[in-house]
């Protein structure tokens, strides 16, 4: 994981993500599935392009399943950009960086 993505859990969850002053990406993801695993160097890509604009965190579902039960997430990868402490946006899946960048921007521009 790279230095400018946050591990999250139920105990930092509130201070980096719901109460964080710029849009934060959260990555639900687990460690044994493949397509999270593909899409993790595009998610160090834009945690990197986006450092300052956008926060961006991993969430372990299989550590944290209380809390991917909260917000919905049946499968994963699911990626949700939260913004003033709400869910503004969510994609499914192992999908290309064009997409997730686009997905990040209809939030933050």
């Amino acid at each position: 994981m790279s230095e400018n993505i946050k591990e999250l859990t139920s105990v930092n969850f509130d201070a980096e993500v719901l109460k964080s002053d710029i849009p934060v990406l959260v990555d639900f993801w687990a460690e044994w599935c493949g397509p999270c695993r593909a899409i993790a160097p595009i998610i160090d890509e834009v945690a990197s392009e986006y450092n300052g604009k956008l926060k961006v965190g991993k969430l372990n579902v299989d550590q944290e399943n209380q809390m991917a039960t909260q917000y919905g997430v049946r499968s994963i990868p699911t990626l949700l950009v939260f913004n003033n402490g709400t869910v503004a946006n969510q994609l499914i899946g192992s999908v290309p960086k064009s997409r997730i960048t686009d997905f990040i921007d209809s939030v933050i521009h």
